[in-house]
């Protein structure tokens, strides 16, 4: 394979006091554009506002910072206000129309990562405002948005020029924001920090998974996630996505290294993950990842809403599978070799606690 695997950061590409927008180019990380993923971070200081908007995208949206409300409104229903925090997930189909906006001193921070098979830019979002100087309302003449909406021309005017802004702005203390209902993150929003976990090993590591049983709406985008975080020193079992999917890895907190290993046996990256960074692990590869002494945590999608994934270790593993003559055979070892392997590392299925 010869596509640059090396994980990458995001970059700025617009913003101003209320906030800034980052996004991830396939010109960087060609991976993007292999696998139609697109990914980015929106990044809101107190009192900022992010524009009404819809995508050409499904997305996946993952708050990694902060506190704040989100207005969403899926395609021919109410708008639904939440209150958002770290380690909420939210599926955003398309046609979702979503405002985002942060009242607290803390940066509220929110990743975005998705399908763009249907997008404008393969490895891209594009993002469509309705309002602000590039504004979907800008567009139109004076004469359609009077009769759209009837309206008087000069409504019209002060509709369409009124807003300085675009994107981001920062609003007035004395803006009301409109009140979240708890009602409303009902099928909507799941705390990945607070959910049931999936796998739980001692000193070694968590993870949930986001798929169509608690969050309903990663069905309709098909995509699935989750939230892993191991221990200082632990090790993820190798493993690959047996169904084809794509597996596209934000890492959240702490560090540690990477292996990827493609066809013909070939290492296709070694390196080492930090905080921000972002990668990409091709179909059937087969992935580990080892984290340094203060552990490691990342957030990560998969291009299917119900992933299935088979280790190459542990209990539940293909080499545990295999009878010892097929081992034998297939490492032309001796009994007593193979017997040295098939014991060892038998009691976890994905995590394994650091040596003694």
């Amino acid at each position: 394979m010869d596509l640059d695997l090396t994980p990458k950061l995001a970059k700025k590409v617009y913003g101003g006091n209320g906030g800034s927008y980052f996004s991830w180019s396939p010109s960087e990380l060609p991976m993007l554009r292999e696998g139609n993923i697109g990914a980015a971070k929106l990044a809101l200081e107190k009192n900022g506002f992010a524009l009404p908007r819809y995508s050409d995208s499904h997305k996946v949206a993952y708050v990694l910072q902060g506190n704040g409300v989100a207005g969403i409104v899926l395609p021919e229903s109410e708008e639904k206000v939440i209150a958002i925090k770290k380690g909420d997930a939210m599926a955003l189909p398309f046609g979702t129309v979503t405002w985002w906006f942060n009242k607290e001193d803390t940066e509220l921070v929110v990743l975005f990562m998705g399908d763009t098979s249907k997008a404008h830019k393969t490895g891209e979002f594009t993002d469509f405002f309705l309002t602000g100087t590039n504004g979907l309302m800008t567009g139109f003449s004076t004469e359609f948005v009077c009769r759209a909406w009837d309206l008087d021309e000069k409504v019209v005017k002060s509709l369409v020029t009124t807003q300085t802004g675009s994107g981001i702005v920062r609003l007035g203390d004395n803006i009301k924001m409109p009140e979240p209902k708890k009602e409303h993150r009902n099928g909507l929003a799941l705390n990945c920090e607070e959910a049931p976990l999936d796998i739980d090993i001692k000193n070694g590591g968590r993870v949930v998974v986001l798929n169509t049983k608690n969050l309903p709406l990663v069905g309709e985008g098909g995509l699935g996630a989750d939230l892993v975080r191991i221990d200082g020193g632990s090790m993820c079992s190798p493993g690959f996505s047996c169904d084809s999917a794509l597996q596209v890895t934000y890492i959240v907190r702490g560090s540690g290294r990477v292996e990827v290993v493609g066809a013909d046996g070939k290492r296709i990256l070694e390196t080492t993950l930090k905080a921000g960074c972002l990668f990409i692990v091709p179909r059937f590869c087969v992935v580990s990842k080892i984290a340094s002494p203060d552990g490691m945590e990342w957030f990560s999608i998969i291009t299917t809403p119900n992933p299935i994934f088979t280790n190459l270790a542990g209990k539940t593993g293909v080499w545990k599978a295999l009878c010892p003559q097929v081992l034998q055979a297939s490492f032309n070892v001796t009994p007593e070799i193979e017997k040295a392997f098939s014991s060892k590392r038998m009691n976890d299925a994905v995590f394994f606690p650091p040596p003694n």
